[in-house]
Order: structure tokens, then C-alpha cells, then sequence
């Protein structure tokens, strides 16, 4: 790695504000794009750029206006630059494009899956944990855990008196103290959910977690699950002490897709197939699960994607895939009733949550081009 490359990249041009080279040859260069050409262009495997860039200010511009710089053919002899020194051009003329160049240095040196989150897995955090180590859920807007921990307490066939879950708030702290205490001896599991609702019992959690979780006579079974937002007042030494787990929001089409059907329902193998109308059914969840990636992908647009933003979570597309296998397979005999689900779902499930009559209308519109015969009788 060039390491005057990698210097540059972490501190930036320091001739920003008196550049000896003077003013930019070309009307399209900034001034502080020509002065950080300036500054790459001391860099050894970058030597001479800025005079390259005055040179041959036309071929350049049109690196410039490519509508992916970060991918376009560079002019010769530079057209062969890859890694950090090519995403050290692309911080100088758009540095609107450094993270799409960054992305693209990561898959091509570390591989793809190192660009999106693993799969949120609590069986994998489990595995590593003791009785002695907290299990802590970082939150996130429109984020539930407890379903998924319901469904793998009953995967480890842990029963209902075994998994006591207490909010915690006002008054709350005492029978979270006592619980705890209590599956200490007997090996439950015990969830405290929104932590971060009791800054001033957090002090004494981290006193009865320093008691309980070091003690010998602790339970091998037990666990203790905590959710919260993140919060200046959570004990630090949990943090430093336990397992933390955290479901991020998808950041594309493609992540919000994979994440809908790595979740409950649709990862359950007998629900996906339960349904007598299983080309229907597979076609219009597919279709759902598209559609819930879009309406949460124009949130990133502002006033342009939805006129007021919304919190569409899981439990809207959840309710809409159960309503979608119930109301096929109560139909088996029939054509698939696409007008009560397009209202159920958009009107009553994801509309509840829209209080602006066009967001309403654009809501129903998309849904339609997703719940429709063609979708079914299409091959392709």
C-alpha cells in the first residue's frame, strides 16, 4: 500500500488554501478540486497528474461528468490506476463518489460479502455465550427481536415458565432484580427489554450483574437478554462484558429482499410450503417482499420518496405474508382474491401508517403493479 496515497486519503490536500499552481485551467475544475490535484499529484505513484489534468483538461472532463466516475477509463498513462490511488483521483474530482469507490476497492479486494451485514442470528451469539455473559440487543427504528427469541427458545425447547421477559420503567426494577435472581438458581431465561427507559436502575443492574453472573452457584441454563437503544447511561462493563447483537436497517433493494426472507415467517420452511397455491403464492410473496424494499428504499429520497416519512417495519410485511398464505389457501378452488389483499394489505396494514392522502394514493399504486394476475401468469 502507498502509504503518501493513504495519507492523502486520511488528511486531505494541504494546499487548500494557497495553492501555488494558481488559478484551475479549466472552468469545470474547482479550485479545490484543482488544489487536492495539486497535492495527489506529490504522491510518487501519482506524480504529475495535476499537470496531466492541465494538459488534457477535456478527456478528463469527461471522467468528470460521467455519471459513475469512480468506474469510467481513465486517460493514459493513468488508465490503468486501481485501489487507492484510484479512489484518491475520484476524492479530487467528485468527492461525491468516494464511498461508491470505496465499495467498489472492498469487492474487488475483500470480496462482496464484506459490503452488507451477516444475517441477523441469535443462534450464533448463543453459542458463544455462558451463563456469566449478557446477551445485549442494540436497537434500531422498527427493529423487534423478541419474535425471533421467542422462536429460538422453542427451537432449544426452552417453555414459556423458563422465558420471563419484564419491560423495564417505572417501579419495574425490583421484580427485574427478583426474576433475575430467581432464573439464577433455575436456569431461565430472563429478558429486560428497553433498558435504556431506566437510566437510574441501570447502576444497580450492573451491581446484581457482578454479584449474579460471576457467582458459581449460577445456573448453566441461565441467561440474561438485554434490549436497548443505545444510551449514555447503560453500564459500560456489560458492554465490555457481553454479546451484542444488532439487526441494521437494509441499506439496498437487493439487502432489504435477502432480509425478508431470512425472517419469520417466510424462513419457516413448512409455512413457505404449506400453501396449496404454490406458484401463487410464491409469485405474489415475492412480489410483497419487493414491495415492502421499495417503499422503505424511498424514504432515502426525502419529501421525493414519501411526503411525510413513515416507519414501515417488519411487523406490516409479517401480517401481510400470513394474511397472503391464509387467504390463498382458504381460496384453493378459486382465482386468488388480489382486490382483498391489495385492501388489507395496502389500506389497512402499511396504509395505517400513512396519513397523507398522496403517499396514500402512491402507496395503493405501487402495491397494485406488485399484486396482479400478471405476476402469477407471467413465465419470465
Amino acid at each position: 500500500m502507498a502509504e503518501d496515497v493513504w495519507k492523502f486519503l486520511l488528511r486531505g490536500g494541504r494546499g487548500l488554501l494557497m495553492n501555488p499552481q494558481g488559478a484551475p485551467p479549466a472552468p469545470w475544475l474547482t479550485q479545490k478540486a484543482w488544489a487536492q490535484l495539486f497535492q495527489a499529484g506529490q504522491c510518487e505513484s501519482l506524480s504529475g497528474v495535476h499537470d496531466h489534468v492541465a494538459e488534457h483538461s477535456s478527456a478528463w472532463e469527461e471522467v468528470y461528468n460521467s455519471p459513475a466516475p469512480h468506474r469510467a477509463p481513465l486517460p493514459d498513462p493513468f488508465h490503468e490506476l486501481q485501489g487507492l490511488q484510484r479512489v484518491a483521483l475520484v476524492k479530487c474530482l467528485r468527492p461525491d463518489k468516494v464511498t461508491l469507490a470505496i465499495q467498489d476497492l472492498i469487492a474487488n479486494q475483500l470480496g462482496e460479502e464484506y459490503l452488507s451485514p451477516p444475517p441477523f442470528s441469535i443462534s450464533s451469539s448463543y453459542d458463544d455465550s455462558t451463563c456469566q455473559t449478557p446477551l445485549i440487543f442494540l436497537l434500531s427504528p422498527g427493529t423487534d427481536p423478541l419474535i425471533a427469541l421467542h422462536r429460538f427458545a422453542e427451537e432449544r425447547e426452552v417453555g414459556e415458565d423458563s422465558l420471563q421477559i419484564i419491560s423495564l420503567g417505572q417501579g419495574q426494577g425490583a421484580v427485574a432484580e427478583g426474576i433475575i435472581q430467581s432464573g439464577a438458581e433455575l436456569g431461565w431465561w430472563v429478558v429486560l427489554q428497553n433498558c435504556h427507559l431506566a437510566d437510574s436502575w441501570m447502576l444497580r443492574l450492573e451491581m446484581i450483574c457482578a454479584s449474579i453472573l460471576t457467582a458459581e452457584s449460577t445456573h448453566p441454563s441461565f441467561r440474561l437478554w438485554l434490549t436497548s437503544y443505545p444510551s449514555p447511561s447503560f453500564p459500560l462493563s456489560l458492554l465490555q462484558e457481553g454479546i451484542k447483537m444488532t439487526n441494521e436497517p437494509p441499506r439496498s433493494l437487493r439487502a432489504n429482499l435477502l432480509k425478508s426472507y431470512h425472517s419469520d415467517p417466510i424462513n419457516d420452511a413448512a409455512f413457505f410450503d404449506s400453501c396449496p397455491k404454490q406458484k401463487q403464492f410464491h409469485r405474489l410473496l415475492f412480489g410483497l417482499c419487493f414491495f415492502h424494499a421499495l417503499i422503505q428504499e424511498r424514504r432515502k429520497f426525502g419529501p421525493l420518496g414519501w411526503n411525510v416519512p413513515y416507519e414501515f417495519n417488519e411487523s406490516d410485511l409479517r401480517i401481510s405474508v400470513r394474511q397472503l398464505q391464509m387467504m390463498l389457501s382458504a381460496t384453493a378452488e378459486e382465482a386468488p382474491p388480489l382486490e382483498a389483499l391489495t385492501y388489507l394489505t395496502g389500506e389497512c396494514n402499511y396504509g395505517g401508517r400513512v396519513t397523507d392522502r398522496r403517499d396514500r394514493r402512491l402507496l395503493l399504486c405501487l402495491l397494485q403493479k406488485f399484486y396482479n394476475q400478471e405476476i402469477i401468469d407471467e413465465e419470465k
